[in-house]
């Protein structure tokens, strides 16, 4: 079976995509936890992130670092939450960075995280937007 990211990789599959370069790629989650939780992968498939090569470690978290300025500041949340699963709960067999925005009292508390959809295609694409913005006033 594809790998679902790697599809999107290679444009066969769509995506919200905040930001993309040679080596990564980060999208707005299509099961967010909230507006504006997206995803960092590296563009070649590593499963999982003992098996990502050390020369693309740094730029990957260097990605999700910045993109976690940018979930905080493009929706004016409180903090961030970012995370990796590997194996267990790792919905898609591909290393990818969860980059989560985070408000006091919103909800979250352990690890029972109940997913929210957007309202429609054109709320997700607003907040794509304003990512997507905010990634070139920031990380550029």
């Amino acid at each position: 079976m594809p790998c679902a990211f790697c599809q999107i990789v290679a444009g066969e599959v769509p995506a919200a995509v905040v930001f993309q370069d040679s080596d990564c790629l980060a999208f707005l989650d299509n099961r967010p936890l909230f507006p504006g939780h997206c995803l960092v992968i590296p563009r070649a498939h590593y499963e999982t992130l003992d098996s990502l090569p050390d020369k693309l470690a740094g730029g990957l978290f260097g990605r999700a670092r910045c993109l976690s300025t940018v979930v905080e500041k493009a929706l004016e949340a409180e903090g961030s939450f970012v995370a990796i699963n590997n194996r267990v709960s790792q919905s898609v067999p591909h290393l990818h960075i969860h980059v989560v925005p985070r408000r006091k009292g919103d909800g979250l508390k352990g690890f029972f995280w109940p997913r929210r959809k957007y309202a429609d295609a054109p709320e997700m694409e607003r907040v794509r937007t304003l990512l997507e913005n905010a990634w070139d006033q920031i990380c550029r």
